[in-house]
């Protein structure tokens, strides 16, 4: 490895990896699934990774007709995997790897992101909308909540992807550090403008008596955040080719992260980055709920970084 490319991956080290090295597109061959084909094949372009696709599909009970069953429920698979990889090299994309599995897609994924070493997995799934709304499809939350690797998380039609802005949710946690990196490097492939937000829920309460000096110190205590952020931009910058704009918000992260995505007209080509499980600065953000409620309510894409980014592939996912 040589070269920006070289640099970029080692200076990211404490950041998260950006470009991986290996990205695994999970397909069902859903509307939701060729939105994440379109853009595994253009993020694996962009950064010269590894391509790989997997679909897994369900086996059925045992019946008098289970040799019957089974070999046709395998032809369509096997037909809809290969149909995937040809969509994937016509996008000019290519296929290091096909990959056909029988039994729980989320297992599947997991294992085989394991076994290959992805450093990426893209998966599609539907978004439901307001926060009150959380439900998700199966497969694409139980990817995410088990991952040991960043997730790509798919949803809001053609007008999704590629990316003008990426928002990025930070809490000053060693997944949002990860998360920052990988979602700047994908916003500097397609020229995406870029927003770090870090939001808590609310601000300490001043007595009358103290008024003063709390104020003072909740003013120098913010400040300071805003100038790590500060350092943190001109990192990604430097590093990275993106340096996104700070914001410091009061309100629950979530809600602030959301309206952020959609505050533009093209809210629904905004990638929406967060780290999972991560504790805020004054113990206040915690990016754990954050992240699955941004996760389930959030009407474009959605990338999620573990915060267990030292764990090797394939360990236990206790």
């Amino acid at each position: 490895m040589s070269g920006a490319r070289g640099e970029a991956r080692a200076g990211a080290r404490g950041m998260g990896p950006f470009p991986p090295e290996k990205v695994l597109l999970a397909t069902d061959g859903s509307e939701d699934a060729a939105l994440a084909a379109r853009a595994a094949v253009n993020l694996a372009t962009g950064t010269g990774s590894e391509l790989h696709v997997a679909h897994f599909w369900q086996g059925v009970p045992t019946t008098r007709f289970e040799r019957f069953v089974r070999s046709g429920l395998l032809a369509e698979a096997r037909e809809l995997l290969e149909a995937q990889e040809a969509l994937l090299r016509e996008g000019g994309a290519e296929v290091t790897g096909a990959h056909l599995g029988e039994g729980s897609a989320v297992e599947g994924v997991l294992d085989l992101a394991g076994r290959i070493g992805a450093g990426l997995v893209v998966v599609g799934s539907r978004g439901r909308g307001p926060v009150k709304r959380l439900i998700l499809g199966s497969v694409s939350e139980g990817v995410v909540h088990h991952a040991r690797c960043p997730v790509l998380v798919m949803r809001g039609g053609d007008n999704a992807w590629p990316p003008r802005r990426v928002v990025i949710g930070d809490d000053g946690s060693e997944a949002a550090r990860g998360a920052a990196s990988l979602a700047a490097g994908i916003g500097r492939i397609f020229g995406a403008s870029g927003l770090i937000l870090r939001a808590y829920p609310e601000l300490p309460e001043m007595d009358l008596e103290g008024r003063a000096l709390d104020a003072r110190m909740v003013d120098d205590e913010l400040r300071r955040e805003e100038r790590k952020l500060e350092e943190r931009t001109r990192w990604l910058d430097e590093n990275l080719g993106l340096r996104p704009r700070v914001r410091i918000d009061v309100g629950d992260p979530a809600e602030r992260l959301l309206s952020a995505a959609e505050e533009q007209r093209e809210g629904y080509q905004t990638l929406l980055a967060v780290g999972s499980r991560g504790l805020g600065p004054m113990g206040r953000a915690r990016l754990g709920s954050v992240s699955t409620k941004v996760l389930r309510a959030a009407r474009g894409p959605v990338l999620i970084c573990p915060a267990h980014r030292d764990s090797r592939p394939g360990e236990s996912r206790s």
